[in-house]
């Protein structure tokens, strides 16, 4: 499908605008599932100032997404109305590293990445980022952790831009973390992270993230098209313990699968839909339900509309 092009509505202020604007922009290239519709406007900003100032000048009527590297997304066959962002280039992935062992990371730099490099400078606290396949930012919205360890132990700052433009800069206290939660409004988009880290060994240290690597691709699956951990973990209970009692390992439904190596990923097979994935997550939590009365939550984010002829009815409130 195609969408009205909003650039055609703007005025001469996006000629000032210093990043990438397409439209009609095909961005399940830039999502683990490799699915999905296109995004009516996609940014690209040149850095935090670029994006500020599109903000402030996008019409307030206009929606906007943000994709990160979209490893914890499934974009909608429908594609995305509005504005879809995309942080990414030397101005979000930049690393600053003080004597006190205060690390200021762009937002867009790879959690695994994040990991490698302050292991090699013999910064600890960070390994469990090696397990996660995600970016600084998701890893700020979500609180994201692995392995006991999550993203507000070290946090002590972060940055972010609102919808108005406006630039924040926030406390621990302001982003409110829980499991796999954050306060701050969902209108943030997260351009730094500041965290503190503590002195190690470069050889341990790169020791500790080889076991945290080996446990990933020992039991998760690493090399399919998959979007990662697919529901959160209810109080006390393992997400996976329940789908695979469901009886859903290998479970396939059009071209999505249920991992058979982990039973809370979802795969793309090869060609699968946005809407066979969305459907198998469904038909999944509906049967866990039934036979537990336990509530699996997405921790995926499913963003876009669904195609004209398609409704997918969840089987309880997401």
């Amino acid at each position: 499908m195609a969408f009205e092009d909003l650039l055609s509505r703007f005025g001469d202020w996006t000629d000032d605008v210093r990043g990438r604007l397409n439209s009609n922009f095909d961005i399940a290239p830039y999502t683990w599932f490799r699915v999905g519709g296109p995004a009516q406007l996609f940014f690209n900003p040149a850095d935090e100032a670029d994006l500020a100032y599109f903000l402030k000048y996008l019409p307030s009527d206009i929606p906007v997404t943000v994709i990160g590297l979209g490893s914890n997304m499934l974009v909608r066959d429908g594609g995305v109305e509005g504005v879809v962002i995309r942080l990414s280039g030397k101005a979000f992935t930049s690393i600053e590293v003080e004597d006190d062992l205060t690390v200021s990371v762009g937002a867009a730099m790879p959690d695994m990445r994040f990991a490698t490099q302050m292991a090699k400078q013999g910064i600890a606290g960070f390994s469990f980022y090696k397990g996660i396949p995600g970016a600084i930012g998701g890893a700020l919205r979500m609180n994201a952790g692995a392995h006991g360890a999550e993203t507000k132990d070290r946090l002590i700052a972060a940055r972010a831009v609102d919808r108005a433009g406006v630039i924040h800069d926030l406390t621990p206290d302001d982003l409110g973390h829980g499991y796999r939660t954050c306060a701050a409004p969902a209108d943030y988009i997260f351009t730094r992270a500041i965290y503190r880290g503590e002195a190690g060994d470069p050889e341990a240290l790169k020791v500790e993230m080889g076991e945290v690597s080996a446990y990933r691709e020992d039991n998760q699956p690493t090399k399919e098209r998959t979007g990662g951990s697919t529901f959160k973990n209810p109080d006390g209970k393992s997400a996976w313990r329940l789908v695979d009692e469901a009886g859903f390992r290998g479970f396939e439904l059009g071209g999505a699968q249920v991992s058979a190596k982990h039973t809370n990923f979802l795969i793309n097979t090869g060609d699968a839909t946005a809407q066979d994935i969305e459907r198998l997550g469904e038909m999944v939590r509906g049967k866990v339900r039934e036979m537990t009365g336990i509530s699996l939550h997405w921790e995926i984010k499913r963003i876009g509309s669904f195609e004209d002829d398609v409704q997918i009815v969840p089987f309880l409130d997401s």
